[in-house]
């Protein structure tokens, strides 16, 4: 008992300073999920919702790893190239 109502007090006197942190997480986490998901890369999206860094490892996957893009040929010019190369 005597842990549970120690832990109540910290919450009870850091309740604003908690809910900052919550707010500054969920945040930095909910851009970081979003940008990993639209951008397809699964193992990125596992990793930062299962790790909780208070939005550390959201901001840096964000502002560094997510800048490198994939070099990818788009549908349209692999058909346009295929089709150009049939021409020969």
């Amino acid at each position: 008992m005597n842990q549970y109502s120690s832990l109540n007090a910290l919450f009870a006197s850091n309740s604003p300073l908690i809910w900052l942190f919550l707010g500054w997480s969920l945040f930095w986490k909910g851009l970081a999920l979003w940008k990993s998901a639209r951008r397809g890369e699964k193992w990125w999206f596992i990793i930062l919702l299962v790790i909780n860094t208070l939005g550390l490892l959201e901001i840096l996957y964000l502002f560094v790893f997510s800048k490198y893009e994939r070099k990818t040929i788009p549908k349209d010019k692999q058909i346009m190239e295929v089709k150009d190369e049939g021409a020969k």
